[in-house]
């Protein structure tokens, strides 16, 4: 089912490669057309013709904007949020500078600098990491620029001497013919400039190639995956993806093997590999987590907002009517109104929530977790779709031989032995199929690779295109001379004419030949590589061969090959689905391979889509694509990131799993990005969280450990809040019946720090299991009821404590007595005193609910509190009796009364935590959630 909780219009998502149809049309397009398509008459661009192309394309260069420190800057630190808090940070400099803030006697005290120090550091800090990322992003990108800036061996003519004119290059017969000698930047290539290709180079611009040689691209940074992919000069089959056109090399692949001419079709900006940079480029979206704080922040302010006028009002007309000076009232009023704006708001928010995600970022560290933004730690528990790349994170990045059998399917060490002594000697491309083969005999204890030495290679047919085989001639004493040959299964049976069956070499027939394709087709299907082997013995002396001896052979059996899933992978998909994420499988690899590693896994897969019906989608249909589908094949990297983009639409927190340079763009645009220690640096450097290990385990931890700290932040926000909220609301009840304020600003400021630095140990705290079983995530509209029914709750004790202390004790009485009130100091010490009654109660009650807001459950009983938590409560309690009780009360103004009082206290905060579980489990039952 389809999520869309946002009424706005989603963005429509566009194919962002333009030039991906003029690739297409190049690729189908023969020599002469391509030519033609140019305007080439001869072979390479002249001068003058190079002059006219750089001035209509400009040079070859993937960026060249520059970082405006100043626009970047302005961004950063003048945003709709920031700029709120910069004007109750002028207000209270200005009550500072003028005297009006602090006690009735004026004069700021040391605690009212408190909240502008917080809203500076607020600021300050969220104007600094906005810029920080925005500078990062964009030197990312010239991190990519530096892949390709390097040198290109060009064909072009210094003046009319050099002109060879050919309608073709296939005319030439040597590459020899061609003068090769002049290299150049690569900046200053042009579409239609010809170049030369070898093995080593990077290849410096999307072209077309015009004639190869057993030429091997790797194209990892753009697909991610190891295999190299053969390329040549015939007109190639339209396919589905842009990435598997066989006669066209990207920007950033590089030449593994072999060589080439081709002709450069797309430069600078309209390379495919631009668009990588480009993506990088733009600004990260908005996190889940930003997103949240903002929606919290901004409801947090509208509730103060609406609070303030409220609180003024009522206490300056209050204070008027009793006979206060009219304009001592408004001021005195206006300034106790600012002091409870600061303590309705969780002032200390941003610094709760860094020690929380600092906290959480050391824990993981030890699991060997790197936590590159903290924010993102939140991010990984809020998550509820993790994507992730196959290769290199569900896969180990790496070939292994899995099987080797004769035609029979039987296990033979002689196959073994021949495979390797292929893979040992050839001098050609040494494949990740060769590496694996040489892999295995040396982890191998059973088959020692001693037995070379008794081995002497002879000769070597190396591997081409059209053959698709690679031939071996070797000597020993025992056997005497041996040709093996490996490659293609289809090809290598082509060559053969007997097959070894049964422990016996008979006639290749049309039987097991069939039954040799059948198995062949089976392992395909399975994902798997695989690879024919035969041999023949050499008795007529010969000691050089050609491609025409490999006649005769005898197939003896196959090797398959597969990149293995990591160990920790199938139990990683196991424990996704208990916190309730959804895992899907976003990779350039073809069905068959991913069907196989999904199954080695335990991955149920309930669809699967190719990158071409993602592009044939249209955005209705996209938008359920996405839903009903867990696994995408044949991806470039743009559509990965229009997935990622149409998952974030329909409402869900995407984290995105990756290692290559093609991964680069969807990192960016996932709520969480994740590599691994191996992964490219630009991978790395778009990361926000790596895993320094190969077990994808400590996924699970970080899941955990980000609910963890969510939870913990949501139970200071909401629990502060409607601590807050009770006592502001106690104050407005009373102070119609009062002559002056229940508590002067620099009582409420320190109250509202104690409380606050006890906070920090929440950090520290345990979350209850049910909230750790599921996705979470910022819901601003949950922090309404929350705080309207828990709030209150206190405010029915501060009633108590009124009456108590006011009419019980006579603190009111003595302070409204006619007779008393020409006494101004029998009215302070009535007033401090009533003060100091009402400060202990509110400190305390603000400390203990706590105990009791932290968990869904029973306090003490079913959910104990860690020590640190428990030490936090006992300090503050502590506190609150030294400050009300003992002679430090005159530092807030305060006078202590009677000790009798104390277990008076008591009771009150014993009926105060008595109440809040009873409403905290009425409200569980309403709305079936708690944090």
């Amino acid at each position: 089912m389809i999520k869309n909780k946002s009424k706005r219009t989603p963005d429509k998502i566009k194919n962002v490669f333009p030039n991906e149809k003029v690739l297409h049309n190049f690729s189908t397009l023969d020599q002469t057309q391509i030519l033609k398509e140019f305007n080439l008459v001869n072979f390479g661009l002249t001068n003058e013709e190079y002059k006219n192309r750089l001035e209509k394309y400009g040079k070859n260069e993937l960026d060249k904007s520059r970082f405006s420190w100043f626009s970047e800057f302005m961004k950063a630190f003048f945003g709709p949020f920031n700029i709120i808090l910069m004007l109750i940070l002028a207000f209270n400099v200005v009550s500072f500078s003028t005297g009006n803030f602090g006690t009735e006697e004026g004069g700021p005290e040391i605690f009212d600098y408190i909240g502008v120090v917080i809203i500076a550091t607020m600021i300050i800090s969220s104007g600094t990491m906005s810029l920080v990322q925005s500078a990062k992003s964009f030197f990312i990108t010239k991190k990519l620029g530096n892949i390709v800036n390097n040198k290109a061996t060009i064909i072009r003519h210094q003046n009319d001497d050099d002109l060879l004119t050919y309608t073709t290059v296939s005319q030439t017969n040597q590459l020899g013919l061609i003068k090769l000698g002049e290299e150049i930047d690569v900046r200053e290539l042009v579409p239609g400039d010809l170049i030369y290709l070898s093995s080593g180079d990077m290849v410096p611009a999307d072209v077309r190639i015009v004639r190869s040689t057993d030429l091997f691209i790797n194209q990892s940074s753009l697909t991610g995956e190891s295999m190299p992919v053969e390329k040549h000069a015939n007109n190639s089959i339209d396919t589905e993806n842009i990435l598997d056109l066989e006669n066209i090399c990207f920007t950033g692949t590089s030449v593994i093997s072999g060589s080439a001419i081709a002709i450069v079709v797309g430069t600078g900006s309209n390379t495919y590999f631009s668009t990588i940079s480009k993506s990088i480029m733009e600004k990260r979206p908005v996190s889940s987590f930003e997103k949240g704080v903002k929606n919290v922040t901004r409801m947090l302010i509208i509730f103060m907002l609406i609070m303030i006028p409220i609180v003024l009002t009522i206490n300056g007309i209050t204070w008027t009517l009793n006979g206060k000076d009219a304009s001592d009232a408004w001021v005195t009023a206006t300034l106790f109104a600012a002091s409870v704006a600061v303590g309705l708001t969780p002032e200390m928010l941003p610094m709760i929530v860094t020690t929380n995600l600092a906290s959480g970022a050391a824990r993981m560290a030890k699991n060997k977790v790197v936590v590159k933004k903290l924010e993102s730690i939140q991010s990984l528990g809020s998550i509820d779709i993790l994507c992730t790349d196959k290769t290199g994170t569900l896969t180990n990045d790496k070939i292994e031989l899995i099987d080797f059998v004769t035609t029979d399917k039987k296990r033979d060490e002689r196959l073994l032995k021949l495979l390797y002594i292929n893979s040992y000697f050839q001098t050609g491309l040494k494949n990740p199929m060769d590496k694996a083969v040489i892999d295995y005999i040396s982890n191998n204890s059973q088959i020692s690779s001693n037995f070379l030495d008794s081995v002497t290679k002879i000769d070597e047919i190396p591997f081409d295109f059209n053959r698709r085989k690679l031939t071996i001639v070797f000597k020993t004493d025992e056997v005497g001379t041996t040709m093996v040959t490996k490659g293609s299964v289809e090809e290598v049976i082509d060559s053969c004419t007997k097959v070894y069956y049964q422990g016996k070499v008979v006639e290749l027939d049309d039987d097991l030949k069939r039954q040799m394709l059948a198995y062949n087709d089976s392992i395909n299907e399975e994902g798997k590589r695989l690879l024919g082997i035969a041999y023949k013995d050499i008795t007529d002396g010969k000691s050089t061969f050609k491609v025409e001896d490999e006649a005769d052979l005898i197939f003896f059996g196959f090797a398959s090959f597969l990149d293995t899933p990591k160990p920790s992978a199938k139990k990683m998909i196991k424990l996704l689905d208990k916190y309730g994420v959804q895992l899907k499988i976003l990779t350039g690899d073809n069905e068959h391979i991913t069907r196989s590693i999904c199954k080695m896994v335990d991955l149920k897969i309930t669809g699967l889509v190719t990158g071409k019906e993602i592009d044939e989608a249209n955005e209705v249909q996209l938008r359920r694509m996405v839903e009903e589908n867990n696994i995408f094949v044949k991806l470039n990297p743009l559509q990965k990131v229009k997935i990622i983009k149409v998952l974030k639409q329909n409402d869900h927190i995407v984290g995105f799993m990756g290692d290559g340079i093609n991964d680069a763009p969807v990192l960016r645009q996932s709520d969480v990005a994740i590599s691994v220690n191996n992964a490219t640096d630009i991978a790395k450097d778009a990361s926000d969280i790596i895993l320094l290990e190969k077990s994808l385990l400590v996924l699970e931890k970080g899941i955990v450990q980000g609910r963890t700290i969510f939870g913990n932040i949501l139970k200071y926000m909401k629990i502060t809040t409607a601590s807050n909220f009770g006592n502001v609301l106690s104050m407005l009840i009373v102070a119609p019946l009062l002559a002056f304020s229940p508590m002067e600003p620099i009582q409420l400021l320190f109250q509202n720090l104690l409380y606050d630095l006890s906070q920090f140990a929440i950090a520290l705290d345990r979350v209850d299991d049910t909230f750790v079983a599921k996705p979470q995530r910022w819901n601003a509209k949950s922090l309404v009821p929350f705080t309207l029914i828990n709030g209150p709750v206190s405010s029915v004790f501060d009633l108590l404590t009124f009456v108590i202390a006011g009419f019980g004790l006579g603190y009111i009485p003595d302070y409204n007595n006619a007779a008393n009130a020409a006494n101004s100091e029998l009215m302070a010490q009535a007033k401090a005193q009533f003060n100091a009654s009402w400060f202990v109660v509110g400190l305390l009650t603000q400390a203990w609910v706590v105990q009791i807001m932290r968990t869904e459950k029973i306090p003490f009983i079913q959910s104990r509190a860690p020590w640190p938590v428990m030490l936090s409560t006992g300090v503050v309690t502590g506190c609150a009796f030294i400050f009300a009780f003992t002679p430090a009360a005159t530092l807030l103004k305060m006078q202590s009364p009677p000790l009798w009082y104390a277990p008076i206290v008591l009771g009150i905060l014993l009926g105060y935590v008595g109440l809040a579980q009873a409403v905290k489990v009425g409200y569980i039952k309403i709305y079936h959630s708690w944090l």
